[in-house]
C-alpha cells in the first residue's frame, strides 16, 4: 500500500521534471542551432548577394530548406535574426568604440560616421539583407537605430553640457542625425555613385554644421530662431 502511494505521488512529479528537462534541452539546442544557421546565412549572403532565397541559402550552408524552416518561421524571421547578429557583432562594437574615443569634437563626428560607412561598404550584401531590408525584419533594424541614437544622445549631452549649452533637445538631434545618416547610407549602398570617403565627408559636413549651430545658440531653440545663422548672399 505504501509502495503504491509513493508511486502515485512521485510518478507525476518525475514525469514533470523529465518533461521540463527535455523542454530546456530542446530550447538550448534550438537557440544554438539558430545561431549556427544565422552565422551560415551571413556567410551565404556575403557570397550570394542580398537577394539570395531560402533555397540558395540552404544549399550554401549545406542543409535542406526544411531545416531552415524548422528553426525560422520564414525568410523575414531569418532576416531578423541575421540583422540582430550583424548589429551586435559588427556594427555596434565599432560604433561604441568610435563614440568612446578621447578625441576632439570634429574628429569624433568624422570618425563615427566613417566607421559606419566603412563597415557598410565592406559588407554591402549583408547590410542590404539586414538594415536596408524593407520587410518584417525592419523593426529589428529600427531598434538598432534607437540604440545608436541613445549612444549618440549620451555623447551630445556630455559635450554640450561642458560648453554650458542646453541638452533638452539631445534626443531629437541624435535621432535625426542617426536617421539621416542611415537613410543616406541605404541610398548610397543601393547605388554607390561616389566613394565611401566622399559620402563620409558629405555627412560629416551636414552633422558638424548642425552641431555648431546648436552650440552657438546654447542649445536653445528660441535663441536659435531669434538669430539663425545667416547664409551668404546669393
Amino acid at each position: 500500500m505504501t509502495r503504491e502511494l509513493e508511486q502515485r505521488v512521485l510518478t507525476p512529479a518525475v514525469e514533470a521534471v523529465t518533461s521540463d528537462g527535455r523542454k530546456q534541452r530542446w530550447e538550448k539546442h534550438k537557440q544554438e542551432r539558430r545561431a549556427e544557421l544565422t552565422t551560415g546565412t551571413i556567410e551565404a549572403v556575403r557570397a550570394l548577394g542580398a537577394e539570395a532565397g531560402m533555397d540558395d541559402i540552404a544549399r550554401h550552408i549545406g542543409v535542406s530548406k526544411t531545416v531552415l524552416y524548422r528553426y525560422f518561421a520564414d525568410k523575414n524571421d531569418l532576416a531578423a535574426a541575421v540583422t540582430l547578429a550583424y548589429v551586435e557583432s559588427t556594427i555596434m562594437p565599432r560604433l561604441i568604440e568610435a563614440l568612446s574615443g578621447d578625441i576632439g569634437d570634429y574628429r569624433l563626428v568624422q570618425a563615427t560616421i566613417s566607421v559606419y560607412v566603412e563597415t557598410v561598404s565592406s559588407d554591402p550584401n549583408v547590410y542590404r539583407f539586414t538594415m536596408a531590408r524593407p520587410s518584417a525584419s525592419r523593426p529589428v533594424a529600427a531598434d538598432a537605430e534607437k540604440i545608436f541614437a541613445g549612444a549618440l544622445e549620451s555623447t551630445l549631452e556630455t559635450r554640450f553640457a561642458a560648453r554650458g549649452a542646453q541638452t533638452s533637445g539631445a534626443r531629437t538631434w541624435a535621432t535625426a542625425m542617426v536617421g539621416a545618416t542611415t537613410r543616406a547610407v541605404e541610398e548610397w549602398i543601393s547605388s554607390p555613385d561616389r566613394t565611401a570617403r566622399a559620402l563620409t565627408d558629405e555627412l560629416t559636413m551636414m552633422v558638424w554644421s548642425s552641431l555648431v549651430g546648436i552650440v552657438q545658440a546654447g542649445g536653445d531653440p528660441e535663441a536659435f530662431a531669434a538669430n539663425p545663422p545667416k547664409l551668404p548672399p546669393a
